[in-house]
């Protein structure tokens, strides 16, 4: 539309809010009045030119034909809409009875059909009419809106001044809109970029969807935003196939498919859709992640531009219970590291960031390839993490995997910063289809157009530049020719996968008692601090239940403590804290120690397998009849962990032929290399021995997944211990039970480009330079200052 006309109405319904609003509602409200009288303005401009036929309907169908009911569809062929008004009211002729207004205007709401009415519902609409009719500024308001100092309507006609006033398209309706929702939450402090996504942006988006199947087109088609907003993918995508003008000028039916979870934009999204003709029922409230009301549908086209770095904790309980997942469509069946089995994982990725839940709800509704030969095209516009965030074995990388092993990612875009509305971030569109052309399987294609944009004379929130149509057209010639060069780079799906291999090393321990030691047994590990603090202030008290003297009645004292001190303490633990029984099952332990102590001596011990063999025979012959958990907090307490020590033993293996084969065939390997995976052989040939990993010395590798899948993944992940690992820690062993595949995407890495420091001799004249500079100002300055006073 004609940029001029569309920033005077913007300006001018921007007006209405200071001029009318100021004193009525708070700044930060005033959109809660304008949007909706806006979108009623738009309709009831569209109403105007059939009101007569409609009410000459409505006299029709209760007069000569004598209808209880009114037919909506006659309704709805009469207005030449998919929508209607009843009364004989239009917002004009409301203004001529001042004292009935508010009464007319709740009465020209009632006659809407009842699409309307959602949206007036949806709105808020009516609680605001009765606020501004309380604040005598309703008449004010709507007389604003009808002016003609500026045309809603879509036709063009003679203003006020004489001059033709251009008809606001939908398209126009569309700008209009989203740039007062852009201005009214930059005043709010919000997030414009949750409602709109450039049209540039939309454009590049479709040209890479449409453009490579554009002969191969279904009719009618089917297209689908998970995350629709106002509507802007869907209308943009509907105008891009059968604009007359445009590059596809295809003749099919398309039928347009959206939810959205915020009321507001929803209103506006299903009015959009009455506006221009598409079935308003299509589009759905509520949130997409919590309920599949798509269930069983299946779509051409996906575009989307999801929320990101959003938390999706209120939708959690209707996907997740626990670590089962309640949704299929959050679940993918991957294969183990070996490749060998399959089996469902779940697809859920953090809960403050859903981005990729809408990704899955779009892979998921693909059409497959025995009901339509194109198969399903999605275009996804993500943030960053996308690509990376999350570790093998996450959600993020399980979803990031499922799609890279059935070969659906076709191409990744990085779009330059500072193109949207609401955040200055890099941003990507990804490219799906399950119908890959020969030359694209098996490959993915990354495209760096983060360098492909031009300024904007003035910014829009954070948007300061754009793509300009030269961008897109060469952004999408680079996409089609797949060059693997400069900006475009073009990598097997592999590429992108690796084995993340767990490394362990053996735990040394030594150990002795000392009084030191044995001493921190009285206090309950994890409660060391407080429990110390309260044994020095009240000594021998906590093991009495004395109300006058004992623990209990230093109670409110050490809480006044533990909130002073801000002292991290869960329920469970005030209340073990506070039990005299807590104490004393703690001293038992000590003193089990200490019996232990004077039995075994205070010497230290460099091997604990033998100090084990000394502890158990010594608690045996003392007949301490020890819990494995008090066991284990004593030995706790008087080991550490020690380089000098000797080798922790968690078992010996004795294993005879068949066990031995049962062995190396689970870890597909030979006999020589059982070292390599935590067996290590002793003089017998039938013994191995398995050593007690060390936790704090546990390291993780990333082996990349081998490109041509000619070798086991067991061969990979050896080859690449024995050349990248054992050299430099001769003791460690691969659990590769542990391994587990993970699919990364890094365009920092593939689009890197080195630039060689400055020389020396550069940087110091220029600081000469800048010495001479200074020094010359401050001469002057002096000079100056001189003259002045001389």
């Amino acid at each position: 539309m004609d940029h001029s006309a569309h920033n005077k109405i913007v300006s001018f319904i921007w007006s209405i809010a200071d001029d009318c609003l100021r004193d009525v509602f708070v700044r930060g409200k005033y959109r809660d009045v304008i949007l909706p009288m806006f979108v009623l303005r738009r309709l009831d401009c569209l109403l105007e030119p059939t009101k007569a036929v409609v009410l000459e309907e409505v006299r029709f169908q209760r007069e000569d034909a004598g209808m209880a009911d009114l037919d909506p569809h006659g309704l709805q062929d009469a207005s030449g809409y998919v929508f209607y008004n009843t009364s004989p009211f239009t917002l004009k002729t409301l203004l001529g009875n001042h004292s009935q207004l508010e009464a007319n205007l709740k009465y020209y709401l009632d006659g809407f059909s009842d699409n309307v009415k959602e949206i007036i519902e949806k709105f808020d609409l009516r609680n605001q009419i009765r606020k501004m009719a309380q604040s005598d500024v309703l008449h004010d308001v709507i007389e604003k809106f009808v002016s003609d100092e500026i045309n809603l309507s879509p036709d063009d006609r003679k203003g006020v001044d004489g001059r033709t006033q251009v008809g606001l398209s939908n398209l126009g309706m569309g700008y209009v809109f989203e740039e007062l929702i852009r201005k009214f939450n930059e005043e709010n402090n919000e997030e414009a970029g949750e409602h709109f996504t450039p049209r540039e942006v939309i454009k590049l988006m479709t040209n890479l969807v449409f453009i490579p199947v554009k002969d191969q087109l279904p009719n009618p088609l089917t297209i689908y935003d998970p995350a629709c907003g106002s509507g802007g993918m869907l209308t943009e995508s509907q105008d891009f196939i059968t604009d007359p003008e445009g590059e596809i000028k295809a003749k099919v039916g398309v039928f347009l498919y959206g939810k959205e979870v915020n009321p507001e934009t929803y209103a506006i999204c299903k009015s959009d859709m009455m506006i221009k003709g598409n079935d308003p029922e299509n589009i759905l409230f509520g949130s997409t992640l919590a309920t599949d009301d798509f269930s069983g549908k299946r779509f051409d086209f996906m575009l989307t531009n999801p929320p990101y770095g959003k938390s999706w904790k209120s939708d959690q309980k209707s996907i997740v219970e626990g670590k089962d997942v309640l949704d299929p469509r959050f679940q993918v069946n991957l294969g183990n590291y070996t490749e060998e089995e399959h089996d469902f994982y779940p697809a859920i990725p953090r809960s403050s960031d859903g981005q990729l839940l809408f990704l899955m709800e779009m892979v998921g509704k693909m059409k497959r390839l025995a009901d339509s030969p194109i198969g399903s095209r999605i275009a996804s516009v993500h943030n960053g993490s996308a690509l990376f965030t999350g570790d093998a074995g996450s959600g993020e990388s399980n979803i990031r995997r499922h799609i890279l092993e059935n070969d659906m990612l076709e191409a990744i875009i990085q779009l330059p910063n500072n193109l949207f509305y609401n955040t200055g971030i890099t941003t990507y569109v990804w490219l799906l289809s399950n119908a890959k052309k020969a030359s694209r399987r098996g490959k993915v294609q990354l495209i760096d157009a983060s360098n492909l944009y031009q300024k904007l004379r003035k910014n829009l929130g954070e948007k300061n530049c754009e793509f300009s149509e030269e961008h897109l057209q060469q952004i999408t010639q680079l996409y089609q020719d797949m060059p693997n060069d400069g900006i475009s780079k073009v990598f097997e799906n592999r590429d992108f996968g690796y084995y993340k291999v767990t490394v362990e090393r053996p735990l040394r321990l030594a150990a002795q008692f000392t009084p030191e030691r044995i001493a921190t047994l009285r206090y309950t590990p994890g409660m060391q601090d407080i429990m110390e603090w309260v044994y020095a202030k009240y000594g021998d008290a906590v093991y009495s239940n004395d109300l006058q003297s004992g623990l209990k009645s230093h109670a409110e004292a050490i809480e006044d403590h533990i909130e002073r001190e801000e002292m991290a303490l869960s329920p469970k633990n005030r209340k073990e804290l506070l039990n005299v029984a807590t104490w004393l099952a703690q001293r038992e332990i000590m003193q089990y120690a200490q019996q232990l102590a004077d039995a075994i001596g205070d010497a230290e011990y460099l091997d604990f397998n033998q100090f084990e063999i000394t502890f158990d025979q010594t608690a045996k012959g003392l007949s301490l009849k020890l819990a494995s958990n008090e066991k284990k907090q004593i030995i706790n307490a008087i080991t550490w962990r020690d380089e000098r020590a000797a080798k922790v033993i968690k078992k010996v293996h004795k294993l005879n032929a068949a066990k031995q084969q049962e062995l190396l065939a689970e870890l597909a390997t030979t006999a020589d290399k059982l070292a390599d995976y935590g067996y290590w052989p002793t003089e017998k040939s039938s013994e191995y021995i398995e050593y007690e990993t060390d936790s704090e010395l546990r390291d993780t590798e990333n082996v990349p997944l081998d490109r041509d899948k000619t070798r086991h993944a067991h061969d990979v992940i050896h080859a690449y211990f024995i050349e990248e690992v054992r050299p430099h820690v001769d003791e460690a062993w691969l659990a590769i039970d542990k391994t587990v595949i993970g699919y990364e995407i890094s365009f920092n890495k593939y689009f890197y480009q080195h630039k060689p420091l400055r020389s020396l001799a550069d940087v110091t004249q220029e600081i000469l330079d800048l010495e001479k500079e200074t020094d010359g100002l401050l001469k002057a300055l002096v000079s100056f200052v001189g003259a002045q006073h001389g």
